[in-house]
């Protein structure tokens, strides 16, 4: 088991990647998995492509309007592009509405030919015992590419 994420970076950076998908949350692990697609793009010269999906109660439709979740899903973008400049990198940056967001992230990294996933796992424990979540484990189940999960410490009082 690799415990040195500049390990596990190195080793990934010997792979031919070009196209990198981060799907970030607002949470306190995006500046960490922003810092990790950036290097990782980096040492392969790839483009990498931040997402926020917004999720769509099934009694409205799925295009419905949002406002609130809409800002502040761009303000979490808007972030996460200042993070990635200050590691010397521009991203791209995107939002959707989804009624889940395993499914759409694994639908967006098939439609953008995403090569590796880079995403943050919060530190959340449900009844009593340490939970990925549904969004997580759908990923790491359907991706059909390269999943790289960063799972942050636990930080007291704060929701994965």
């Amino acid at each position: 088991m690799l415990t040195n994420p500049a390990i596990a970076i190195t080793m990934l950076g010997r792979m031919d990647i070009s196209k990198i998908l981060v799907p970030i949350r607002g949470n306190h692990v995006d500046a960490e998995v922003i810092k990790m697609a950036c290097s990782l793009a980096e040492d392969n010269g790839a483009s990498i492509y931040a997402v926020y999906v917004i999720e769509v109660e099934r009694s409205l439709p799925i295009d419905a309007s949002l406002d609130d979740q809409s800002t502040k899903a761009e303000e979490v973008l808007s972030r996460a592009e200042t993070f990635a400049r200050e590691y010397g990198y521009e991203i791209d940056t995107g939002l959707l509405q989804a009624r889940e967001a395993g499914p759409a992230i694994v639908g967006e990294a098939v439609e953008g030919g995403a090569d590796v996933i880079v995403m943050g796992v919060g530190y959340r424990r449900r009844l009593g015992t340490f939970d990925i979540g549904y969004t997580t484990s759908h990923v790491l189940k359907e991706a059909p590419c390269h999943v790289v999960l960063y799972r942050a410490a636990s930080i007291p009082g704060e929701k994965a």
